[in-house]
């Protein structure tokens, strides 16, 4: 990884590792800016690897009036699709229609501005399901006639982050984890921060010409140690949990449930052998580090999908939880469920110098064009280079068609037809094209180093290290994949101390 850092000034610092750090960051290096982005944990270590995992417009915020958003986010879609199909992929939503909730005719109406409100070129439109024949009636209990089909996608979020740290590194920026913030200052024009390896202590200084608040749910604590700002915009934090059971249907899509009290929740297929099952909206006080999915959330989230499917879900069946906070804008009214997940970017600077870019709210669907307009804004402080780019150029490892990963997973095994099929098609889903670079020329297995369980073996967790940032087991099993899922305890200690023994 290259470095256009070769003044004592980078032209930008970006706090914050998430989905809208990192894509800012690979926006502005890609632009031909100096950038630094540092991250106090690793990247997509809270609230970015804790979605629901889907690229979509979000259909109830119809119901909302949050007409802009849901065509932003829906205009996005196919973008990111069409950009990143490793990671991505579109997927079909299976919405069944329930007597005494919404009205058969609101939600005809609800999909088609679904489908036309953000201009869908590649994706299916909405049709109806009888789901006496269909099999998707299969799973759900026996009192569900017909549904809507729908058009959304899914991603990996936490692949999506990493991948985009990955480019910017290439593009030439700075990428520090396990640094963070401890104060900042306006000074000469450019901002003097000072910034805390957090596994030694050490703390040095960087200077930039703009300094960008990407903290996602600590956006304000941020601002806090920063000198001489503006005060604060108001921040809700909105806890989101999901749960994730063993797979409760064989088909590839998913389900949109409503709830009698309004809110809705999803069942998606998940990782092969899983289900995953939400997301909940409650407010969370405290630090958002230590948001976790409660015993009432996961109660409720097993009802609500029992209501649905004819295999019972309880708590007992849970094989993981997580949970994330999302940092809503408090200045739009809303509870903790309906409150706007749209974005707003606030600018101030110092005579004209030294600007501060705070990111407000947002969604991972509109990361990409939130990034572009932040870019846009620091291009009123710094020089930039070129046109906006990131809608037409793929994440690294994305450089095949939308509908091409299964051919690209056979055309790897065919190559190392000793890994077998089920890690080739994780492999091109998490790594693309860069698969074959990871693997380079093994034979046979033994070729791949140590052998840590799930089909990761050590020429991954090397790659994993020397490319994309990870230092931990957690930061391997949980962000980078879900093998975390699958490897045993004594499987996941066995990779920590190797990559202890290694120096990671």
């Amino acid at each position: 990884m290259k470095s256009n850092l070769n003044t004592d000034i980078a032209d930008v610092l970006i706090i914050g590792g998430g989905v809208n750090g990192t894509g800012i960051a690979r926006d502005a290096a890609g632009r031909g800016a100096s950038v630094v982005l540092v991250e106090q944990g690793d990247l997509a270590s809270a609230t970015s690897s804790a979605s629901t995992k889907l690229f979509h417009g979000g259909l109830r915020y119809l119901e909302q009036y949050d007409f802009l958003l849901v065509r932003k986010a829906l205009k996005e879609r196919e973008i990111l699709l069409r950009n990143m199909p490793h990671i991505s992929r579109p997927m079909r939503f299976v919405l069944p229609h329930v007597k005494g909730m919404r009205p058969a005719w609101m939600l005809r109406i609800g999909l088609f501005i679904y489908d036309h409100l953000g201009g869908r070129s590649m994706l299916p439109g909405t049709h109806v399901l009888d789901l006496r024949t269909d099999i998707a009636g299969g799973p759900l209990k026996a009192g569900f006639r017909w549904a809507f089909e729908y058009s959304d996608g899914w991603v990996d979020d936490a692949r999506l982050v990493v991948l985009n740290a990955c480019d910017a590194a290439d593009r030439g920026a700075q990428v520090l984890t396990r640094t963070k913030l401890v104060a900042a200052r306006r000074e000469g024009g450019h901002w003097v921060a000072d910034l805390q390896d957090t596994r030694t202590g050490a703390v040095v200084q960087k200077r930039a010409r703009a300094l960008v608040n990407a903290g996602g749910p600590w956006v304000n604590k941020v601002i806090d140690a920063l000198d001489g700002v503006v005060p604060p915009d108001p921040v809700r934090l909105v806890r989101g949990s999901h749960i994730v059971v063993r797979k409760l249907f064989d088909h590839d899509r998913a389900y949109f449930f409503q709830l009698p009290d309004g809110r809705i929740i999803f069942a998606i297929p998940y990782q092969g052998e899983f289900t995953l099952i939400g997301t909940t909206d409650v407010d969370h006080t405290g630090d958002p580090a230590t948001a976790e999915c409660s015993a009432e959330e996961a109660a409720y989230l097993c009802r609500a999908a029992s209501d649905y499917f004819s295999q019972a879900v309880a708590v007992s069946d849970i094989v993981w939880t997580y949970s994330g906070v999302r940092p809503l804008d408090d200045t739009l009214e809303g509870n903790a469920s309906t409150a706007s997940r749209d974005y707003h970017i606030k600018v101030s600077d110092q005579n004209g110098q030294a600007p501060l870019i705070s990111i407000y709210g947002g969604k991972i669907t509109t990361f990409r064009k939130l990034s572009e307009q932040a870019v846009a804004e620091l291009g009123e402080y710094i020089e930039l280079t070129g046109q906006p780019w990131t809608d037409h150029t793929p994440l690294p490892g994305g450089d095949f068609p939308m509908d091409g990963r299964a051919a690209l997973a056979d055309k790897l095994a065919a190559g190392y037809p000793f890994l077998g099929l089920e890690v080739c098609r994780r492999m091109v889903s998490a790594y693309g094209t860069l698969a074959w670079k990871m693997l380079g020329d093994a034979k046979t297995t033994d070729d791949l180093g140590q052998d840590f369980g799930g089909g990761l073996f050590g020429c991954e967790v090397r790659w994993l290290v020397a490319r994309e940032f990870a230092l931990t087991a957690e930061d391997i099993l949980w962000r980078r994949s879900k093998l975390g899922l699958v490897v045993s305890p004594a499987q996941a200690a066995v990779l920590d101390g190797w990559l202890k023994e290694v120096g990671a």
